[in-house]
């Protein structure tokens, strides 16, 4: 799928792939995105293997016999929840990624926010093929850590440069409400669901109609000439 999307579908690859746990927990598929120059924020599993970034590995002594050993980091690798922890709440960083609409007494802005903090790390579980020194490629962890919470709530991965500002790793992150909102429209407002024939043209032509209808609602919502329903 991904292959047809950016190799027959003309899809541009300077755009992140942003994809939640169920598909971000899966080392092939993140190789695979790199593999094919893709960069991707993945949302995670706080018990992912890994290291600080700054672990570096270490040659063990040779006793001369048998074969040399190779570099290798000290120690077993840790999580992505302990090293969130470690690096502790002196690291967060208020973000604002977008205007919600539901307003409240202490949020009359209705902005949609909270504390996140990036870290590098070392994903280190065994699938991961290691660099030819023995090190392990650096990542970038993003960490939601809200405000009254006694740990991080939420943990992505990515593979964008370690000078990404915050504030748009944050918004990609974030960015997948967009997805299930649109999902969700077409399923209950415009019916991608209600198909009931049985032959692969119909279904296609019906779920293109839907596609379409959901297209035009989008623009209808980003045309600043539109009255706004009453």
């Amino acid at each position: 799928m991904i292959d047809q999307m950016y190799d027959e579908w003309g899809v541009g690859t300077d755009l992140p792939v942003v994809f939640d746990s169920g598909y971000g927990d899966c080392t092939a598929f993140r190789l695979g995105l790199e593999d094919r120059g893709l960069s991707y924020v993945a949302a995670v599993s706080d018990d992912l293997s890994a290291y600080p970034g700054d672990a570096v590995p270490e040659l063990p002594e040779y006793s001369g016999k048998g074969r040399p050993p190779r570099p290798r980091y000290p120690g077993k690798p840790s999580n992505l929840r302990n090293l969130a922890l470690a690096a502790g709440r002196a690291n967060l960083r208020r973000v604002t990624w977008r205007q919600g609409t539901r307003k409240t007494s202490g949020n009359p802005g209705a902005k949609m926010r909270s504390r996140f903090m990036a870290l590098p790390v070392l994903l280190a579980n065994k699938d991961i093929p290691r660099n030819p020194d023995g090190s392990l490629p650096a990542r970038l962890l993003l960490v939601e850590w809200p405000a009254g919470e006694s740990e991080p709530t939420d943990y992505w991965i990515t593979n964008l440069p370690a000078e990404t500002p915050l504030r748009e790793l944050v918004r990609l992150a974030k960015i997948r409400w967009r997805i299930e909102h649109d999902y969700r429209e077409l399923n209950t407002g415009l019916g991608l669901k209600h198909f009931e024939g049985r032959s692969f043209f119909g279904w296609h032509r019906h779920v293109t109609l839907a596609a379409l209808a959901q297209v035009f609602c989008t623009e209808l919502r980003l045309d600043p000439k539109v009255p706004a329903p009453a």
